[in-house]
């Protein structure tokens, strides 16, 4: 690494730093710890759970800060570098728009790989923590939950044995309705049973009226048969499944396709999922994206205040923001295709960025 490398990534790490630090301060302040002085003052939580809620919430606060901070880096480091004309003099000594810019892209890469792989390995299982601490241990709602469109997997290492969907699961009955158990054997579908209901009776679920498909390689039946009563080949019991159906945030990426899937199976929108799905990805890639954004306008001259450089990060951040939030929420609806959705914001910020890129550059 060459010594200018260096001395712009390390004009480049304090702002993130300092940018990471501060947008984790206003997440934590104006949502976080609202949440938590609530779980204190109605359901008397412990030091203890306060301490571990506050853990749990890190992970979800400090991926969505990365791209912000990438974006308030760019901007103050070649903001301050441009405003003391040592871009200037970079420039005078033959050094093009892409070689200054070259240190700031690479990094800005690296931090979204960083961030996708966190938010795959870490974020899904804290925010799963978190609620269950929330649900199980603050409001002691132990009772299985009446819930909609269930989705059971039964997984053996990377292979799915089992998938399990229930139109409707009522927690206070334990009972099952419209169930459809798909089996596979080496990642192939074997065996697909459907019933109209199923009760959970001693420690088993019984299905009743229903019929098994018995399938060929080629996928065509090649047997069926009807039963009016039959063990359904499920153990958990309604707590457990009640406890396992996770929220689009809890799950990874595995998860999410596993429940798209299933859903799409019985005609049920995925959309919701789906939006998540791509998210997963575009989220953290707005950490380069904004890095397109931020170096090209850093490097005008009158970027020199670093009052200026957060006033125009604030302004980005806050358009990105009601982008994606608006088109999140038109793909959820079906209004749009879901990749579109998750796109768009970046895509805009894209065309954006080589825009700017271009004109620095001439």
């Amino acid at each position: 690494m060459r010594i200018l490398d260096k001395y712009i990534l390390k004009e480049l790490f304090g702002p993130f730093i300092f940018g990471v630090a501060s947008f984790s301060s206003i997440f934590i302040g104006s949502g976080t710890l609202f949440r938590i002085a609530q779980y204190v003052t109605k359901y008397g939580a412990s030091a203890s759970t306060v301490a571990q809620l506050f853990v749990y919430s890190l992970p979800e606060i400090i991926v969505l800060t990365f791209p912000m901070s990438m974006l308030l880096a760019s901007l103050m480091s070649f903001g301050r570098l441009s405003g003391s004309s040592e871009i200037t003099a970079m420039k005078s000594g033959g050094l093009s728009f892409y070689r200054l810019t070259a240190p700031v892209f690479i990094a800005a890469l690296f931090v979204s790989l960083l961030s996708t792989a966190f938010s795959e390995l870490v974020v899904p299982r804290s925010s799963e923590a978190y609620n269950n601490l929330v649900k199980y241990e603050i409001e002691k709602n132990a009772k299985p939950r009446s819930q909609d469109h269930i989705v059971i997997p039964d997984v053996s290492g990377e292979r799915i044995e089992r998938l399990t969907y229930a139109r409707k699961f009522e927690g206070e009955t334990s009972t099952m309705y419209d169930i459809t158990i798909q089996e596979f054997e080496d990642n192939q579908l074997v065996r697909v049973e459907s019933a109209e209901r199923a009760v959970w009776q001693g420690n088993q679920w019984t299905m009743y009226n229903g019929v098994i498909y018995e399938l060929a390689p080629d996928g065509k039946v090649q047997r069926s048969l009807q039963f009016n009563e039959q063990i359904m080949p499920v153990n958990k019991n309604p707590q457990a499944i009640s406890r396992g159906q996770k929220k689009a945030e809890e799950m990874s990426i595995k998860e999410l396709k596993q429940h798209i899937k299933a859903l799409k199976r019985e005609y049920v929108s995925a959309s919701r999922y789906e939006v998540a799905l791509h998210q997963r990805l575009t989220v953290p890639m707005a950490s380069f994206v904004f890095a397109m954004i931020g170096a090209p306008l850093g490097l005008q001259p009158h970027r020199s205040s670093s009052s200026i450089g957060l006033g125009i990060s604030i302004i980005i951040i806050f358009m990105y923001y009601t982008v994606m939030t608006v088109t999140t929420a038109l793909g959820q609806g079906g209004a749009i295709p879901a990749m579109l959705a998750a796109w768009i914001p970046n895509l805009a910020c894209i065309a954006a960025g080589v825009w700017l890129i271009y004109k620095a550059s001439r």
